[in-house]
């Protein structure tokens, strides 16, 4: 996080029994340098707004047993306290409670623009909201393609979680669905979709979509007459 550090205190345990072929001084600062870079290398890697996350990152990768590259080797392993400064501790809080609100923000708005879309799908509520914003009411109404030219843009509207392929072949089915005016036609169509659904084992689709042509398609075939 930009402008934001961890802070670290580091203890270390030698392993290797003396003598030792440098001074304890010189043993000591050769382990801190390499301890320092191991550190810095994790934390750069972890996000201080998760501090329980970067303290076991930083933890396991500092608690293996590391070797000096001298003769004769000295092993070595440490601990570390990771932790953030108070000024960085508060810009972290800061940050995280800006986030929520944004978040909070961004669903309220998709949750209004869903449900508007929902509603406006629906030519009469165009003509609803359309009358309620103008001044003169009744006196000045769209036109009838005007409004379903509205629905039809909020009706293909999809939130993101439902553009899937699933989605997708709803809109081609309905539009091949559409494409058939003739009753005649219509019926022929539903009877072979809802023989294919019986063929895969789907008595329950098969049965809704009868119902469907009963209820729909043989309501717009014309009157014989008798």
């Amino acid at each position: 996080m930009s402008g934001i550090a961890f802070t670290a205190r580091i203890s270390a345990s030698v392993l290797t029994d003396p003598p030792y072929s440098q001074s304890p001084d010189e043993l000591a600062e050769a382990i801190r340098a390499a301890l320092r870079k191991a550190a810095s290398d994790v934390a750069h890697a972890c996000d201080p707004a998760d501090l329980a996350s970067a303290r076991d990152a930083c933890g396991r990768h500092l608690a293996r047993r590391r070797s000096l590259p001298i003769e004769p080797p000295v092993d070595y392993r440490a601990k570390i306290t990771l932790d953030l400064l108070p000024d960085d501790q508060a810009a972290v809080t800061a940050l995280l409670t800006a986030q929520r609100r944004q978040a909070v923000t961004d669903a309220l708005r998709r949750q209004q623009t869903e449900a508007m879309a929902r509603e406006l799908a629906d030519p009469a509520a165009v003509l609803v909201r359309w009358i309620e914003r103008q001044p003169d009411g009744w006196k000045d109404l769209p036109a009838p393609d005007v409004v379903g030219r509205i629905a039809t843009a909020f009706a293909q509207y999809r939130p993101q979680h439902e553009r899937a392929i699933e989605y997708a072949a709803l809109e081609v089915i309905r539009e091949f669905l559409d494409s058939f005016q003739d009753p005649p036609q219509k019926r022929a169509i539903y009877e072979v979709l809802a023989a294919g659904m019986r063929h895969a084992q789907r008595p329950e689709h098969a049965a809704k979509t009868e119902a469907l042509l009963d209820g729909h398609a043989l309501a717009a075939e014309p009157a014989s007459d008798t």
